[in-house]
């Protein structure tokens, strides 16, 4: 069996490849000019007297102190390895940011989708995490594993860019946050939501603390639709049709307050924070919220 790509899949993977890579450029600039406007303050700075016990070991990245090898452990094998404190560990910031068609969705009355604004303020995030010294990760991309660097911000925006948008909506994966550790979840949360209270639940329990950002289009916070109108998910697997869609909106305007009230509690009960974004607003009163909130856990 002939298992070599043909041309068309080489041009086609060459084609996307090339995509990628142009996008890259004009995300990260934009990132690091939005993390540029929030003052790094205290945010970062090391500090002494909690987590001195040892968490465990992991394999030395580039961007590493030279100084925090552990040759013992490291002599045992061909690799070095740095031994983690479980303050070093509480340092790492976990990020998610739904990839699915749902946050494709743009109205008239935004120039930018949720999953682009989504997008930008994770990675303007961890442009100001990096430049504070904190390791920080992308929940179910290449750049899963809690890093600081150069390095690992490209992996995490080729992350964002390439991920999975094969569903109608998204859902938090599963995934094991360290003890005393920090997360930050970017969805519109329209779908379903045991998931994400699972997570939010488990992590809760190891002491985690994070943020909900529910990111929203104009067009879904006021529903300006009137006469007929055919209603239609990004990814076409649900529709409706009305005559008068006008008649609809405080229906849906009710329903859209309890899930704003559900996410609340549920960040309320677990020591979390909720903030609502919209994408006709400007990103920089966000990025200030995101990363206040983030240095009030360290407080």
């Amino acid at each position: 069996m002939n298992l070599e790509p043909t041309y068309l899949e080489r041009s086609a993977l060459r084609s996307d490849a090339e995509d990628l890579s142009s996008a890259l450029p004009p995300l990260m600039a934009e990132a690091e000019r939005l993390a540029a406007s929030v003052i790094l303050g205290e945010h970062g700075r090391r500090r002494a007297g909690m987590g001195e016990s040892f968490w465990q070991y992991r394999r030395a990245e580039a961007g590493d102190d030279f100084a925090a090898i552990d040759w013992r452990r490291s002599a045992r094998s061909d690799r070095l390895y740095i031994r983690q404190t479980e303050w070093e560990v509480a340092q790492s910031v976990a990020l998610w940011v739904d990839p699915s068609k749902a946050m494709s969705f743009k109205s008239t009355q935004a120039k930018f989708s949720k999953g682009e604004r989504a997008q930008l303020l994770a990675l303007a995030l961890a442009v100001a995490l990096n430049r504070g010294g904190e390791r920080f990760s992308l929940i179910g991309s290449p750049a899963d594993r809690p890093r600081r660097g150069r390095h690992q911000l490209e992996l995490m925006a080729s992350g964002l860019l390439s991920a999975d948008d094969s569903e109608d909506y998204g859902n938090v994966p599963p995934s094991q946050m360290a003890q005393g550790s920090r997360a930050v979840f970017f969805s519109d949360f329209l779908g379903g939501r045991d998931a994400l209270i699972a997570q939010i639940g488990q992590a809760a329990d190891r002491g985690a603390r994070g943020l909900i950002v529910q990111v929203l289009d104009p067009a879904e916070e006021v529903f300006p639709y009137d006469g007929r109108t055919i209603f239609k998910s990004m990814g076409g697997g649900l529709k409706y049709e009305t005559d008068r869609a006008k008649s609809l909106r405080e229906a849906y305007l009710d329903k859209l307050a309890d899930l704003k009230s559900e996410l609340k509690d549920l960040a309320r009960t677990t020591g979390w924070f909720y903030y609502g974004h919209r994408t006709d607003e400007a990103p920089r009163a966000a990025m200030l919220w995101l990363f206040a909130a983030l240095e009030g856990f360290r407080t």
